[in-house]
């Protein structure tokens, strides 16, 4: 058999397995000179490095790596203090857990980074078993003195979605009463990755909770209080990385943000439950860290920030905060995160982001001549088929359309090029809204991507 047909051969095995999928498994892998536990199903690729305080390194969809990764410390662990030299953070990059509210002034705030301990020392980490549909890895960090607490983080992926599902749980191994939040901090590139400088088509949206306990709907933590990068209209925040240093602090009730790499045409959609009434670190749900140039100010010192991009890197951070969990000793507290990717085929913004996609461009219904047409843009999470459902005036359904079209997280849904989802498709009389769902392979329908009142 010669190469050429072996590699043939090769080619035509992968292109079969990328359409009929691939089953989510966990193994042992590599990355970046790390041994990592490595999460895949064909679509996302997740790679998780315990060595270096149980960090998710990096996340990816179709080639494309969503995480920051320190390009000086990879491959590299941490020595037996978990420091750096001179006490130094080790910011390895990827996704990790810490505790909440962050301070240095006080015995219930937590004073890091560094933590030699639960940032920087190994975590232990197994795949765990696996089911008809999942695979999944656990991590278990070290019981830490000073906060009281331990960590421990159950990340899944499964079949035909590009998904993954963070499980957190924060324990408390003291002798007494403990009080925190589940801090979960997520590291991203901001880096032009054709060129030099920073990608200037990079932008973060979180819906403002019309009910804010923020004058604004949001407050500026740290830095610049008129920084530009932070544009609010009150209905949504968006966050245009312009390597200013910054942060940012929102109580978002919608329950989820979205990073658009507008050059790519990728979006990064993270969900999580607002739970009303409860107290949270910072009274946010939701932060934003801009790293760049400029000074910050806090607890009565002024710091200012490198010049230099080495020591200055461009990086935002996407961070989710758990409510305060009062624990008594031996208590646990968790905190539920899914993870979203998928494309979307260009540089637009993310109108809204439910369990199944995001809509970029809104989604229209028109009747005219008794024929149906449908405009919008989505991303979709999951490789199967979107339909079209009708409901009545009283939101009941009453029909669904009979044609399907296939979607998959590698490739925008745009509707005015999928015209076979309302073509020759029959509109009930008493129609009032066209609902857009998703489905799997099996035709289980997964959920609802956008609803629009039909336009007559």
């Amino acid at each position: 058999m010669t190469k050429r047909y072996l590699l043939a051969v090769v080619l035509v095995l992968g292109a079969l397995m990328g359409e009929l999928g691939m089953a989510a498994e966990a193994r042992q892998s590599s990355y970046r000179g790390w041994r990592t536990l490595e999460l895949r199903n064909g679509l996302v690729d997740l790679q998780v490095v315990p060595d270096i305080g149980g960090r998710i390194v990096q996340l990816t969809l179709d080639g494309f790596e969503y995480l920051w990764v320190n390009e000086q410390l990879a491959g590299k662990l941490p020595p037996p203090n978990g420091l750096g030299p001179d006490g130094s953070w080790l910011n390895y990059g990827g996704s990790k857990l810490w505790p909440a509210p962050q301070g240095w002034d006080r015995d219930d705030r937590w004073p890091g980074p560094p933590d030699a301990i639960l940032d920087g020392s190994p975590h232990s980490g197994a795949s765990t078993d696996e089911n008809v549909r999942w695979a999944g890895v656990k991590l278990v960090s070290q019981k830490d003195p000073r906060t009281g607490i331990q960590f421990t983080r159950r990340i899944k992926v499964c079949d035909d979605a590009a998904r993954v599902s963070i499980d957190c749980e924060m324990k408390n191994i003291d002798t007494k009463n403990r009080r925190w939040g589940i801090w979960q901090v997520s590291q991203h590139t901001m880096a032009n990755r054709s060129g030099e400088g920073f990608d200037k088509n990079i932008r973060v949206y979180i819906p403002v909770n019309p009910k804010s306990a923020h004058a604004q709907g949001y407050t500026v933590l740290f830095g610049r209080k008129d920084n530009p990068e932070f544009q609010a209209d009150g209905k949504m925040m968006r966050v245009h990385y312009e390597h200013h240093v910054g942060k940012l602090a929102m109580d978002c009730s919608a329950g989820w943000l979205a990073l658009v790499n507008g050059t790519a045409g990728c979006v990064f959609v993270e969900r999580f439950t607002w739970e009303p009434g409860k107290p949270y670190p910072d009274d946010a749900s939701v932060e934003i860290w801009t790293q760049g140039k400029g000074s910050i100010v806090a607890w009565g010192k002024e710091t200012p920030m490198s010049d230099n991009v080495a020591e200055n890197p461009y990086v935002l951070e996407t961070e989710l905060l758990s409510p305060f969990a009062e624990l008594k000793p031996g208590e646990t507290s968790a905190f539920h995160v899914d993870w979203y990717a998928a494309r979307i085929g260009g540089d637009y913004p993310v109108l809204d982001a439910t369990d199944t996609g995001v809509t970029c461009e809104a989604f229209k219904a028109v009747v005219a001549g008794g024929k149906l047409s449908l405009n919008g843009r989505f991303g979709v999470f999951y490789k199967g088929e979107a339909a079209v459902v009708f409901l009545d005036g009283q939101d009941k359904e009453i029909a669904q359309g009979r044609k399907t079209v296939e979607v998959s997280p590698k490739e925008p849904l745009v509707l005015h090029k999928a015209k076979e989802l309302a073509d020759g498709v029959k509109v009930p009389p008493n129609a009032a809204k066209v609902c857009l769902v998703i489905l799997d392979k099996s035709g289980t329908r997964l959920g609802t991507l956008a609803t629009a009142a039909i336009e007559k």
